[in-house]
């Protein structure tokens, strides 16, 4: 249920906090007053499209929030706790910018518009004054038994199976229309696979194989210059080794040899041996390990060679062929896998149609009972509406091919006269009959409705008089169920309310401002006479409009 609506910069509304309660509350006002601001303030809460002139003149954003009790919608909560948020509180903002962006909000936390809307499904259902012109429409007609039938879940159910069906089919189609081209590729794969399985590349072979060969390569030389450079080093006619023990050799015996500058220097010719020392014992130590091995290069450069020439083949770098090979192969297992075998899919399409056919089946048996019920229901509320005489009823018949939301086509049609066939709504004549019919739907659509806001627009355009006061009577049953608001130009609906709130526009020196106030008694008699009589209010109008109020809530009791 709706608590409380709160308006901020929006068309002419400065600021508007509204404390909503249950029950019926009629919306009235001047024509042009805006009424219509009400209701589309709660649109943009609910992701209706926004734009930058919803926005006050002179102002830099409107920001708009509405709060629901959901303790009583296990689906909004359900909604709220699968996107992990709160779901003891259900509030939604919406701030419009006047560059006409928007930002949304769910309990604090950022939302997309889309989230708005699919929450507002849940939240409050909306009746607009417009309601009996999308009526002429069929496709309205199959939404309307749906829901009175509870059948929303089964043909969301039915249109997903229809969805997979359909692509499915899609998918075998072409794929039976391309088989030579798949088979062609198919075999292409199978060999370009099989020859880099041969290959058996490994990750870092490349640069092992590219080590190994430069060391083959290079072994003799290399084993040669080190044999040179330990000889170099160690060699009694000249050596390294040699010349140094000569320095020793020398120094020695000198007075100082063993303290000061003298001292260090014969210390460091010393380590300085003992580094040529160690350098030769690793000299031959590599010179021994160092092999020559023609065949082992052989192989090493046969293999680089034929690694480089399937790269070439393939158009790549020698190190992306591993890389290729995966690719290779999960194409070449797609390709042979279940989803582009031809009889796997042509099962998959036979299993898909039979489900489909046979949720379709227990969906039309459930809209033919329906229908029935539907049209009784009706039939009642045109009867309360005086017209007793009309006859209302509910066709279902079979589609010639098979659609997302089933086999059937719904019509809604209506004999106003007796002994008049029933024809479809689009044929009814009388604008006052479509309006009365149109409002009996909607009527019965709301009693099976899950959702307990219901918010109608003007939907008495058309009706006067005694059945004006009947629709109120309506009305405000429903609001006894639950939340109704209903914007409305009839007194006789008004005083049937459990509330009033109007709506007034204010002039003030170059501005223009909408105020709205929850009537109190007195409030609700002035309005009513207003609306009786316009805007000099006699004494008469007064008493009537007192009378009238009177009447309805005590009515309203009994």
């Amino acid at each position: 249920m709706l608590t409380q609506l709160a308006i901020r910069d929006y068309a002419i509304v400065d600021t508007l906090d509204l404390e909503l309660a249950g029950g019926m509350t009629a919306i009235t006002g001047e024509t042009g007053a805006g009424k219509s601001i009400l209701l589309g303030a709660l649109g943009l809460c609910l992701g209706e499209r926004s734009d930058a002139a919803s926005v006050r003149h002179g102002c830099e954003r409107a920001d708009l929030s509405a709060r629901f009790d959901i303790a009583a919608l296990p689906a909004a909560r359900t909604w709220l706790t699968e996107r992990e948020l709160p779901d003891d509180d259900c509030l939604l903002r919406r701030v419009v910018t006047a560059s006409g962006r928007s930002k949304a909000w769910i309990n604090g936390q950022p939302a997309t518009v889309a989230d708005l809307k699919a929450l507002g499904e849940h939240l409050v259902e909306i009746h607009g004054q417009h309601a009996h012109q999308l009526l002429l429409r069929e496709e309205t007609h199959l939404r309307l038994l749906d829901d009175f039938a509870g059948n929303r879940a089964a043909v969301n159910e039915l249109s997903e199976t229809f969805r997979r069906w359909q692509a499915t089919r899609k998918r075998l189609k072409q794929l039976t229309e391309s088989g030579d081209e798949v088979q062609a590729r198919r075999q292409l794969l199978r060999y370009q696979v099989e020859e880099l399985d041969l290959l058996a590349l490994g990750d870092e072979e490349l640069t092992t194989l590219e080590h190994e060969q430069e060391q083959l390569a290079h072994a003799e030389e290399t084993l040669r210059e080190a044999q040179h450079a330990a000889e170099c080093c160690d060699n009694d006619e000249g050596g390294v080794l040699t010349l140094l023990n000569q320095a020793i050799h020398r120094l020695d015996p000198l007075p100082g040899s063993d303290r000061g500058a003298l001292a260090e220097i014969l210390a460091m010719l010393g380590e300085a041996r003992i580094q040529v020392e160690e350098a030769v014992r690793e000299l031959h130590r590599f010179a021994d390990a160092t092999e020559l091995d023609p065949e082992r290069l052989a192989w090493v450069e046969s293999r680089l060679g034929e690694v480089h020439r399937i790269a070439r083949k393939h158009h790549v770098m020698p190190e992306e062929l591993p890389a290729l090979h995966r690719r290779l192969q999960v194409e070449l297992e797609s390709l042979e896998g279940g989803e582009h075998d031809l009889e796997a899919l042509r099962a998959e399409v036979e299993s898909l149609r039979d489900s489909w056919r046979e949720q379709a089946r227990s969906v039309g048996e459930t809209r033919q009972q329906a229908a029935a019920r539907f049209g009784k229901a009706v039939q009642e509320q045109l009867a309360f509406l005086a017209m007793g005489k009309a006859r209302f009823e509910v066709e279902v018949t079979p589609r010639q091919s098979p659609q997302a939301d089933g086999m059937e086509e719904v019509r809604f049609l209506i004999s106003a006269n007796p002994g008049q066939p029933p024809r479809p709504l689009a044929k009814v004549a009388s604008g006052g009959e479509l309006s009365r019919i149109s409002l009996a739907i909607q009527v019965v659509a709301a009693r099976h409705s899950t959702i307990p806001s219901l918010v109608f627009d003007e939907v008495d355009v058309g009706i006067s008089g005694a059945t004006a006061e009947i629709v109120g009577q309506l009305l405000r049953r429903l609001g006894e169920q639950g939340q109704v608001m209903t914007v409305t130009h009839l007194p006789q609906v008004a005083a049937q309310a459990h509330h009033h709130l109007h709506i007034e526009k204010q002039a003030k020196r170059d501005t223009t401002l909408t105020r709205m106030a929850l009537l109190d008694e007195a409030g609700r008699v002035s309005e009513l006479a207003r609306m009786l009589g316009g805007v000099n209010l006699s004494d008469r109008t007064l008493a009537h409009a007192r009378e009238m109020l009177d009447a309805s809530q005590q009515g309203a009791s009994h």
